[in-house]
């Protein structure tokens, strides 16, 4: 997610740093913001970030009680007592063991995906909270470009809004 902001943010800071000279040059107000900073000092964000981690502790429970089932079953198929069942039955049993295998190596990249749709489905609205913040205190205080500070290498004289949009979403 984090890469996603860079991204932009990079790309927004190019097509920005042509214009910013010009922009400076006439008296226009630039300003800079570290969503990077912004975003996890929100008490949302805290919410969230709990909430995504006790949903990656049921993932990883979920993981284990199927792992814990796949050796409960194999060890049934290897053990002196596999001898009780027929042919038919140990057939059927180790078909089972091979889809509890099957189903424990996909875990993985299923539960990576279900983590990362879970992510998004909570982090989403708080990045629109702040960029909307964000882009309030800009029209509220003449800023013609907001510029993120992580895509800035070189810039022209600029303040740092983060102190006002803090203080617009009342974080301290």
């Amino acid at each position: 997610m984090k890469k996603i902001v860079s991204i932009v943010a990079v790309i927004m800071g190019l097509m920005m740093a042509g214009n910013s000279v010009k922009a400076q040059a006439a008296g226009t107000k630039i300003g800079y913001i570290s969503l990077q900073e912004l975003i996890p000092s929100m008490a949302e964000y805290k919410k969230a970030d709990t909430a995504l981690n006790d949903y990656q502790s049921a993932l990883g429970q979920q993981f284990d009680d199927m792992r814990k089932e796949y050796y409960e079953k194999d060890s049934v198929l290897n053990s002196k007592d596999s001898v009780k069942f027929t042919r038919a039955q140990l057939e059927m049993k180790r078909r089972e063991v091979n889809e509890l295998l099957v189903k424990l190596q996909g875990w993985q990249q299923q539960a990576q995906q279900m983590y990362q749709q879970k992510q998004q489905e909570l982090i989403a609205p708080i990045q629109k909270k702040a960029v909307d913040a964000v882009q309030a205190v800009a029209k509220e205080n003449g800023f013609a470009y907001v510029l993120t500070k992580e895509a800035l290498l070189v810039s022209p004289p600029a303040e740092d809004i983060l102190p006002l949009v803090k203080k617009k979403l009342g974080v301290k």
